[in-house]
């Protein structure tokens, strides 16, 4: 209470004064303004250090990052060789007498580079764990104030900081995070925004190492999915020592993310997680936990006892297309969309048997329907033969729709999308007309002129070879009607009913499947 008395002494003594001044005929608004001037700058120092990392203008401690969980290499799954190029850098912080005997120089750096969702944050924390060290995080847009100097400051406290925790802690190492340094570390083009060339500055000279002996010894980690946009002296050797990249899971990196996302969730059987991790070709691991969190609320919401085929399947839908609209179409769209969408998936098996995963009638975000296909082995290396063939299964919705109804509709759009697609990574690589060129001087008016020709002609190959499966989309067209959605295997069984012998062939073990993305009718 004696607080709050002495601020109403001090309230009422101000207003006294200044009905004293005023009665002796001072003005008084000179006073008001410069009270008013000196509010104002306290109140912004203040906010400028409530932000993490932030300095006020007193020279005041920097608030620190708070600490995360620490987690295990083992827990993290589907990047083996990440984690080994990362366990033989952290080595040099953790042998400490081994690098001394041969004169190995402590890394400075790690980057970690990659699609987002594929773990880098995680990696970074494992790194701590590893090491025994004192883990700060940060994200690259704390730094980026629009008040000079303020970003290095900030990157002074955070190594500062990084010191003194591990010193509090009689840790002889800290590890520093910075996630999306991309923002901080871009290329200098000496433009007019010299705030983002201070606070890289101030990085460079942190990591530099000026004070390669003191100790603890800081080890900064960073990461980004825009490594190409990074400043060269950011890269260069003595900074940034090791780029680890952190790419997209295989498929046994895939099965063991989702074991481990399966740890806590009654899953019926192992062969499901088997399937599921050869149907999310292309998935991150942040997808993959998506994928087995939808599949349990899908099973909570049909209060089964455990996840189910349907469940993920469903789960692998909805991260990949989006959640089930509530769209009404008529039924003359609902048979143009069926057999577009059947056209797409018989132009696949005929291209690459047993790679349908799902036919999908069902709305589901932009799409009115979808095919969704699997390989069995991934590959990274691409001839003309096949990027032609996935072209063709690209153009089948089109040519099952020219086939019926004479005329295409807007649906085919996204397929045509995807089509000049490839037909640019076949033009960059020198698998068209042009020959080998320069990537920068395919022109679009270039691009068009092969596209246009090269796709009229696999449309008539296309058109041509679905002709002979008249009798496949028939007789699979009020199935998938009167169902919405046939899963790969009871479609190839529907195509060995239906009488075909022209070229649907059934799954065979060993036959290499490719997956394609999503066929959509929007």
């Amino acid at each position: 209470m004696l607080y709050n008395y002495k601020w109403e002494i001090g309230i009422g003594a101000a207003i006294s004064l200044v009905a004293f001044l005023i009665y002796r005929g001072i003005n008084v608004l000179p006073l008001f303004l410069v009270l008013g001037i000196v509010a104002g700058l306290l109140y912004t120092a203040r906010m400028r250090g409530q932000g993490p990392l932030a300095a006020s203008s007193r020279g005041s401690r920097a608030k620190a990052p708070a600490r995360t969980e620490m987690l295990s290499f083992e827990q993290i799954g589907g990047q083996e060789r990440a984690k080994r190029e990362l366990v033989e850098a952290l080595d040099f912080l953790v042998n400490k007498e081994e690098i001394a005997r041969l004169g190995i120089r402590p890394m400075k750096g790690i980057l970690l580079t990659g699609p987002p969702g594929t773990g880098k944050t995680l990696l970074a924390k494992a790194a701590a764990q590893y090491t025994d060290s004192v883990f700060l995080a940060a994200s690259g847009s704390e730094f980026v104030e629009m008040y000079v100097g303020v970003g290095a400051s900030r990157v002074r406290d955070l190594f500062s900081d990084a010191r003194k925790k591990a010193t509090k802690a009689g840790k002889s190492a800290a590890v520093i995070f910075i996630d999306e340094i991309d923002v901080i570390g871009g290329k200098r083009d000496g433009g007019q925004q010299r705030e983002y060339d201070q606070t890289l500055n101030q990085l460079l000279t942190e990591m530099d190492g000026i004070h390669t002996t003191d100790t603890p010894r800081i080890l900064l980690m960073a990461a980004t999915n825009r490594k190409e946009m990074l400043d060269p002296a950011l890269l260069r050797p003595g900074r940034f020592d090791r780029h680890i990249g952190v790419d997209l899971p295989d498929v046994k990196g895939r099965l063991h993310i989702l074991h481990i996302h399966a740890k806590n969730k009654p899953v019926e059987s192992e062969q499901l997680l088997e399937r599921a991790a050869a149907e999310t070709f292309g998935f991150s691991g942040a997808q993959l936990e998506s994928v087995m969190n939808e599949a349990a609320i899908y099973a909570m919401r049909e209060h089964s006892e455990s996840i189910g085929r349907s469940h993920l399947t469903m789960a692998i839908d909805k991260v990949m297309m989006g959640e089930k609209t509530d769209r009404e179409t008529t039924q003359e769209e609902r048979e143009r969309v069926a057999r577009h969408e059947l056209g797409h998936a018989i132009m696949a098996e005929l291209v690459s048997p047993g790679s349908v995963a799902n036919v999908t009638l069902s709305p589901r975000g932009q799409a009115l329907g979808y095919v969704r296909h699997q390989p069995q082995r991934e590959r990274y290396l691409y001839t003309k033969e096949f990027l032609e063939g996935q072209i063709k299964i690209a153009l089948g919705g089109a040519a099952a729709e020219e086939i019926f109804y004479g005329n295409r509709s807007t649906g085919s759009r996204g397929d045509f999308d995807q089509a000049i697609n490839m037909v640019r990574t076949m033009a960059e690589s020198g698998l068209t007309e042009l020959g080998i060129i320069d990537p920068g001087m395919l022109t679009p008016e270039k691009l068009s002129s092969v596209a246009t020709g090269m796709l009229d002609s696999l449309l008539q190959e296309t058109k041509t070879m679905l002709n002979k499966q008249l009798h496949a989309f028939e007789y699979a067209l009020d199935i998938l009607i009167q169902d919405e959605t046939i899963d790969g295997s009871r479609f190839r069984k529907l195509l060995v009913e239906a009488g075909d012998s022209e070229g649907i062939e059934a799954v065979r073990p060993g036959k290499e499947e490719e997956n394609v993305h999503s066929m959509t009718l929007v």
